[in-house]
């Protein structure tokens, strides 16, 4: 089992909508993700709307891809790059710690990820 950012096992982020880069609910990473979707973040009206002028709609439903559209409230293995972009501008979502990959430690600050976290041994 991949490790968490608090070098534990990994917990499942999400089953519905079922989230990470491998569609299985965990924020694991590898070949293939360029994205990095490693953070465990739940969606907030802010978070989406920037993410949508960023680029990234997460909103819309895409059937092509089986992507159902967030809503405010959703758990979502987001691109660890973007959650910092988020964060830089005041707008980064909260996050489950257990959920999100230690590897995402590799681009963001355990410190910056401990301010918006929602785990209860955070």
């Amino acid at each position: 089992m991949p490790s968490n950012v608090l070098g534990s096992d990994l917990k499942c982020c999400c089953t519905d909508p079922l989230t990470g880069f491998y569609r299985d609910g965990y924020c694991r990473t590898g070949p293939g993700d360029y994205g990095v979707h490693t953070v465990c973040a739940v969606m907030t009206r802010e978070f989406l709307e920037f993410s949508q002028l960023r680029g990234n709609d997460l909103s819309t439903p895409n059937e092509a891809w089986g992507f159902p559209g967030l809503n405010p409230g959703d758990r979502w293995c987001l691109c660890v790059q973007r959650w910092g972009e988020a964060f830089d501008a005041g707008v980064a979502p909260p996050v489950y710690l257990e959920a999100s990959h230690a590897s995402a430690l590799e681009f963001v600050d355990l410190e910056a990820l401990q301010q918006h976290a929602l785990d209860e041994d955070a």
